[in-house]
C-alpha cells in the first residue's frame, strides 16, 4: 500500500519537494542533451523527463506516476555512468514523495 504524504508547508505554499524534483529533472535533461553517445532509448528518456517536468509545473505530482517515469528513465539511461549522478538526484527527489 502506497501512502502519499501531505504537501509540506502551509496551505497555499508550494511544496519544496516539487521544486527539488524540478531542479533535478532539469539537470538530468541538460546532462542527457549534452551526452554525445547515441542511446537507443534516448527518446523514451526525453519524453519521460518532459512528463516529470510537466508534473512539477502542476505542483501536485502523483507518486505512482513519478515512480513509473523514473523507472522508464532509469531503464533508458541507467547504464550510462556519466549520467548516474544526476539520475540518482532524480531518484532521490522522487523518493521524497513516498510515504
Amino acid at each position: 500500500m502506497v501512502v502519499e504524504q501531505e504537501p509540506a508547508g502551509r496551505a497555499g505554499e508550494r511544496d519544496p519537494r516539487v521544486d527539488e524534483l524540478g531542479a533535478a529533472v532539469s539537470r538530468l535533461r541538460r546532462a542527457l542533451a549534452a551526452h554525445p553517445a547515441r542511446l537507443p532509448d534516448r527518446d523514451t528518456a526525453e519524453d519521460e523527463l518532459a512528463a516529470l517536468d510537466a508534473m512539477t509545473r502542476t505542483g501536485t505530482p502523483e507518486v505512482s506516476r513519478l515512480r513509473s517515469s523514473l523507472l522508464l528513465v532509469a531503464g533508458a539511461v541507467g547504464s550510462v555512468s556519466a549520467l548516474a549522478p544526476v539520475l540518482n538526484e532524480v531518484r532521490e527527489a522522487v523518493d521524497r514523495f513516498a510515504g
